[in-house]
């Protein structure tokens, strides 16, 4: 059901309304899909290099929206509608332990892993961020940052070197956001634990 799904998504890069597609599934990402608006945005970007950086535009500003949907769902309707779900495909306990592990400054380490890397995938992050209700501007201002980052960096390496990069992006990407999240978390779990250690202190 997955690959016929991600086929279907592939399919309407080549539609008229791919604008509207790509903002669509952008939104509905973060919050509740399963595959991920990069699908479309690659295609759309290759065959229009010179409409990269506004797919870019399009793309991050719809998955900032479905992010703050993502955190309204978790903070108003988890029980109703997000526990539900996340049981329907399986996440539920990964979810339950995140939540029962995760401090603050965790999460906001991992809006910045999943907005690059979906490292944990992103919808997931911004319910949690409305269940435990972590500030709102924080949460927005990490989503614009994170995925703008992801977004307008792929943009920028389609102009510049096209099909070619193509395959590089589809079989690397991951591994390559994957460390730069990987460096976030150490950095994050290094300066926590000079923190506590008391070098840090003035």
């Amino acid at each position: 059901m997955l690959k016929k799904l991600y086929d279907w998504v592939l399919s309407l890069s080549a539609r008229k309304s791919a604008e509207i597609w790509l903002a669509i599934i952008a939104v509905i990402e973060s919050s509740v899909f399963l595959v991920p608006a990069d699908v479309l945005f690659l295609p759309m970007a290759l065959a229009r290099p010179q409409r990269a950086y506004r797919y870019a535009l399009i793309a991050t500003t719809a998955s900032v929206v479905g992010g703050i949907l993502g955190y309204l769902l978790g903070w108003l309707a988890f029980e109703t509608f997000i526990k539900p779900m996340l049981s329907f495909y399986g996440e539920l306990a990964r979810f339950e332990q995140m939540k029962a592990c995760t401090s603050i400054e965790t999460l906001l380490v991992l809006l910045a892993t999943s907005g690059l890397a979906h490292l944990p995938p992103i919808k997931i992050v911004t319910i949690l961020a409305g269940v435990v209700q972590i500030n709102f501007i924080f949460f927005v201002v990490s989503c614009i940052l994170a995925r703008g980052a992801r977004f307008f960096a792929l943009a920028y390496a389609l102009r510049r070197w096209g099909e070619p990069i193509r395959g590089f992006i589809e079989k690397r990407l991951h591994l390559i956001a994957g460390l730069i999240a990987a460096i976030l978390i150490a950095l994050y779990l290094a300066v926590k634990f000079f923190a506590h250690s008391g070098s840090l202190s003035c």
